[in-house]
């Protein structure tokens, strides 16, 4: 067997179905099943149970599937302290963004990230957190940029800012012409919140819930966009997190008021494996995001 085979394993697992696990391998599909049944055979022990439907894994698969995932991800640790002792700004870097967090941060920071590090090949990916972390644990991304929660405490974490959140409300709101609102003055209300996977959802109602505020369960937004356009329809009001705040109080039928007494807050952090030689590299990296932000 090789390294190969492990890839093949996974990428089956992942994806369930033959083609698409060879297209994400770039392989043919008679190769990767082909190749497949060979590992069977070395090991003695039957993998799948194949049907024309779909691909299920015996018991004996999953665990093998399992231990593939962290062979690959001690090989991709392996490479890594091989090349460029971890520190040099050089080289191919898979970065994952959450949702709520990569459309705002991402052109503000890039720019200043190439022009200090020309030789750097960031390669950015967007996922929830849950995915997110398993694509991490996996090593088929370096590093995250998301919100500190309960799924990251296993990383290690760089500090790169505090964000607030701010209340959007409607322009015809009886809070509109106001700078700041209480958090306590929520209390009765409900408020829009985004869907299920989404880290800010929980991080935001939790603000909401602590000051007596209810969640509007006939909605739950897919995206920050949708939850704006919502408010602007005069639906509701939200929380929404600072970088996605346009520089006026007030634009597109949607008015942002300064929320107090606490102040919501979400902490966004660069996570790295514990066990990762780059730890040089993402620390020059969160301290360039870190200068980047405190620039504008």
């Amino acid at each position: 067997m090789n390294i190969r085979d492990f890839e093949y394993l996974v990428a089956l697992a992942e994806h369930k179905h033959f083609r698409k696990a060879a297209e994400a391998c770039f392989v043919s599909q008679p190769t990767l099943s082909g190749q497949i049944r060979k590992l069977e055979d070395e090991l003695g022990t039957v993998l799948l149970e194949r049907s024309s439907r779909r691909v299920l894994f015996t018991d004996s698969g999953l665990q093998l599937v399992d231990q593939a995932k962290r062979i690959l991800a001690e090989i991709k640790t392996f490479k890594d302290m091989a090349s460029q002792q971890g520190g040099a700004m050089s080289g191919p870097m898979h970065i994952g963004f959450i949702p709520t967090l990569g459309p705002y941060l991402l052109p503000r920071i890039i720019p200043s990230l190439k022009e200090h590090f020309p030789d750097l090949e960031l390669y950015l990916h967007e996922a929830q957190t849950h995915q997110l972390v398993q694509q991490l644990e996996e090593g088929k991304l370096d590093c995250l940029v998301l919100a500190s929660v309960e799924e990251t405490e296993p990383f290690k974490e760089i500090d790169i800012f505090c964000e607030p959140m701010s209340i959007a409300v409607p322009c015809d709101h009886e809070w509109s012409q106001r700078n700041e609102i209480e958090m306590l003055e929520l209390n009765g209300k409900t408020v829009l919140a985004l869907g299920d996977g989404h880290c800010l959802r929980d991080q935001a109602l939790g603000f909401c819930f602590a000051a007596g505020a209810k969640d509007d369960e006939r909605f739950k937004a897919t995206s920050l966009e949708t939850l704006r356009n919502m408010v602007a329809a005069g639906s509701g009001i939200t929380l929404l997190p600072q970088l996605s705040l346009p520089e006026e109080k007030v634009k597109d039928g949607v008015c942002y008021i300064k929320a107090v007494n606490p102040e919501p807050s979400r902490r966004i952090v660069l996570a790295y494996r514990p066990g990762s030689p780059l730890r040089q590299r993402f620390e020059q990296l969160a301290q360039a995001m870190k200068a980047c932000l405190n620039q504008q």
